[in-house]
């Protein structure tokens, strides 16, 4: 869903449906998919079957588990999803504000976060095993590092947003990723070295590393074909739109990866109360 929306705001194709909730005045006759119509419509379809799917796990979640948080979140990644289609509705009525498609932007990721964090909950590792305890005497803690990865990254994807959907310029989203790196980097490098023998948490702090030289890779090329190159074309073209998709994709992947670690540091990485002694050097007194 995030891809297919990723096509339409790359193909600019945002208003080439005029209406919602009704495609073309209809609400189930598929219209002709071609020019942008086809962007457009395949995302509405995407976007109502994962409605549909979300709808179905909001109840099983709710009736089949028995912890009442994951009840809860259940009906959250319901609530979500509503919410992200009503969005995306009002971009179409109010011909694509910068603001409701920025926020329409944003909370697809959120969603995408949930479910991610709802696979887990309900799989068999989590369920079964026994978690593996290493205590965390290290200042900052690796949870706290997590969850300002979680942040940075955040932040750098609404920056993201609201550029491409003319909300802002592309300088704030340029000159936060160095900080977005440098965060990701001490989180994956601090989880590896002192970590890694917890196999969930090395195998998100190792993926978490290789998405973020991917992630930087595919932004200064889609930076080449948008801006630098592409400042003045008049429609969309292939190299500018199969590099920002993949861009926003990865950045998808990045954020969704960098939730598990979370997840996992909380779960198997607790903090610890106690302070990590230092050694201290003591001067021999002269009798």
């Amino acid at each position: 869903m995030i891809i297919a929306g990723a096509l339409v705001t790359s193909n600019d194709a945002g208003l080439s449906v005029p209406d919602w909730p009704t495609s073309f005045g209809s609400l189930y006759k598929i219209p002709h998919l071609v020019g942008g119509v086809r962007f457009e419509h395949t995302h509405r379809m995407i976007a109502q079957m994962a409605g549909l799917l979300t709808i179905i796990l909001a109840i099983w979640t709710w009736r089949a588990d028995k912890r009442r948080w994951m009840k809860y979140l259940g009906i959250g990644a319901l609530g979500t999803v509503i919410a992200q289609g009503i969005l995306g509705g009002l971009t179409v009525l109010f011909y694509l504000p910068p603001p409701i498609s920025s926020a329409h932007a944003a909370l697809a990721q959120t969603f995408f976060c949930l479910t991610v964090a709802i696979a887990i909950f309900t799989g068999p590792r989590w369920v079964e095993e026994v978690p593996q305890i290493e205590p965390d005497v290290h200042r900052p803690t690796l949870i706290t590092l997590s969850l300002l990865s979680i942040f940075v990254l955040y932040v750098q994807l609404i920056l993201g947003a609201m550029f491409r959907h003319h909300g802002m310029s592309w300088w704030p989203h340029v000159l936060n990723a160095p900080v977005v790196a440098i965060v990701l980097t001490w989180t994956a490098i601090r989880a590896l070295s002192l970590y890694s023998t917890i196999e969930a948490v090395r195998r998100p702090a190792i993926l978490l590393l290789a998405l973020l030289i991917t992630q930087l890779c595919l932004g200064f090329l889609a930076f080449l074909t948008r801006v630098s190159w592409g400042h003045d074309a008049v429609q969309p073209e292939l190299p500018m739109v199969l590099s920002t998709v993949a861009h926003v994709a990865v950045g998808a992947l990045l954020l969704a990866t960098a939730v598990i670690l979370a997840i996992q540091v909380w779960r198997h990485v607790p903090v610890s109360m106690e302070e990590p002694v230092t050694r201290r050097t003591h001067t021999p007194v002269p009798a």
